[in-house]
């Protein structure tokens, strides 16, 4: 099983400064990012942002744990990158463009390795079941929140 990679990208009906505050709200996404079960803030930075998280994720087949580290270059970019975790690596960002009159283009995009034993378990139809299960939620949750509120 090789890499699981893709990019999801949706036009919101907010600002980018809103796409961009939620998105960096990483406490909270599992609230409205459909994958996610659990977030655990271990470590903050100097802005109070979310720097290392232990999370849950509902990757279909199986539950998934990982301990991620973020970077933010506000309001643009939020990155991401599995420090340990159930798969072999995980990295993962969010980027924001602003479209003007005040809507945001978001893309939210995922590279990941499920290794040896995770990779058994997502031969098939199951990969891409998984994959758009993964990239839609995050996309279509940061919409649907971002247009709520």
């Amino acid at each position: 099983m090789g890499l699981i990679e893709g990019e999801r990208s949706v036009e919101i009906d907010a600002p980018i400064e809103r796409c961009y505050e939620i998105a960096a709200d990483v406490g909270n996404a599992a609230e409205w990012q459909g994958s996610l079960r659990d977030v655990e803030v271990l470590e903050r930075d100097s802005e109070k942002r979310a720097l290392l998280v232990e999370t849950e994720s509902d990757a279909k087949v199986k539950t998934v744990k990982a301990t991620l580290r973020f970077s933010y270059d506000p309001p643009e970019r939020i990155d991401w990158v599995q420090e340990k975790g159930d798969t072999k690596s995980l990295e993962g960002y969010w980027v924001f463009e602003d479209l003007g009159s005040g809507r945001t283009g978001a893309t939210y995009g995922l590279v990941a390795d499920p290794g040896r034993m995770l990779g058994m378990l997502l031969r098939g139809p199951a990969e891409g079941k998984v994959r758009d299960f993964l990239l839609g939620g995050a996309a279509e949750g940061l919409k649907a929140r971002a247009e709520a509120s």
